[in-house]
């Protein structure tokens, strides 16, 4: 995934989880912020960040912020819609699976839905949701960084799809480099980390994708396996 055109600037405060302030080209520009989560250990002020401009009309704010550099010189990807984009391009390259992106199952809507064809001849039917990780502790990744009822909602579906017959994948984009595994932040969502067991006991898959960030990019570099 590639974004048409990019800017840095230097992150100067977050007045609230929508927005920030950034010194662009010598001046303040208050910019939209694409991750609604906490990132308080990346948005530090004089943090170097990027920007795009989609010049979508009618904006409030001209540029997104979609990548920032951390004090340890590595480079995150924390533009939330990213992860669903590089997970559709890696999946779209996979050779004999057909993919349909938002795919309603009973009264809600999954991520993925795929389907294959088995050695028999016969469909396999494939259910994924996608969680982007942009929370990195000693050389692992933890998700989330706030607490979310909705990812817990999106597991307890996942268990669900399983017990139906569908194979059910529970997929972490790192957006960083360096990560290949993705744990529960069981100290900001206990919730979360206890539905993440019963997900693995109940034969939901864990897949880690691991990625490669440049500031105008975020490229997946392979799927790893819980």
């Amino acid at each position: 995934m590639r974004y048409s055109n990019i800017t840095r600037g230097v992150f100067l405060r977050r007045p609230n989880r929508f927005i920030a302030e950034v010194e662009l080209d010598g001046h303040k520009e208050t910019v939209h912020v694409k991750n609604t989560g906490r990132c308080r250990e990346l948005l530090v002020p004089g943090c170097e960040v990027w920007l795009t401009a989609p010049g979508t009309p009618g904006r409030k704010t001209k540029y997104d912020l979609v990548a920032v550099r951390k004090s340890d010189g590595v480079l995150y990807n924390i533009d939330s819609q990213a992860p669903n984009k590089v997970v559709l391009e890696w999946l779209q390259r996979q050779e004999g699976l057909k993919v349909t992106p938002e795919y309603t199952y009973g009264d809600s809507r999954v991520d993925f839905y795929m389907e294959k064809i088995d050695g028999g001849g016969g469909p396999c039917r494939y259910l994924m949701e996608v969680k982007g990780c942009t929370l990195e502790i000693g050389g692992v990744g933890y998700f989330p960084d706030a607490p979310t009822q909705r990812g817990v909602k999106h597991i307890r579906e996942l268990i669900k799809a399983k017990k139906e017959g569908y194979q059910a994948i529970l997929g972490f984009v790192i957006q960083m480099d360096g990560v290949t595994e993705v744990r529960p932040n069981t100290g900001t969502d206990p919730e979360f980390g206890i539905a993440m067991a019963e997900a693995a006991e109940a034969g939901v898959e864990i897949a880690f994708f691991t990625c490669h960030v440049e500031p105008d990019s975020l490229e997946i570099t392979a799927e790893l396996r819980a």
